[in-house]
């Protein structure tokens, strides 16, 4: 991972590059996820938290709220707003270990 600026980062994953950057709604930590090796690089939107020592990123992905249809980047943010206090809607935690 290696971030370009305030809020975007570059990462690297399983031989996947993805730009990923915050995009907290709802007092919910979150980022949207771009795919770049895709042809139509598509967004997948996680919540995350990092640990107390900076060296443990937790990943759950937003699996079902999102229809594929949706285009407006808005009609994203109302969906998220409104059920992001709904657990059922995300994905098992991944985490990720800093590496030296």
């Amino acid at each position: 991972m290696r971030r370009l600026d305030e809020s975007t980062y570059v990462v690297y994953y399983d031989g996947d590059l993805f730009r990923a950057y915050h995009s907290d709604l709802a007092e919910m930590p979150l980022a949207s996820v771009q795919d770049l090796n895709s042809n139509d690089r598509k967004f997948a939107y996680v919540t995350w938290k990092l640990s107390d020592d900076e060296k443990r990123l937790t990943l759950r992905s937003v699996d079902k709220l999102v229809p594929k249809e949706t285009r407006d980047s808005a009609a994203v943010a109302a969906l998220l707003t409104k059920n992001a206090r709904n657990p059922e809607l995300f994905g098992e935690e991944i985490e990720f270990r800093k590496e030296k």
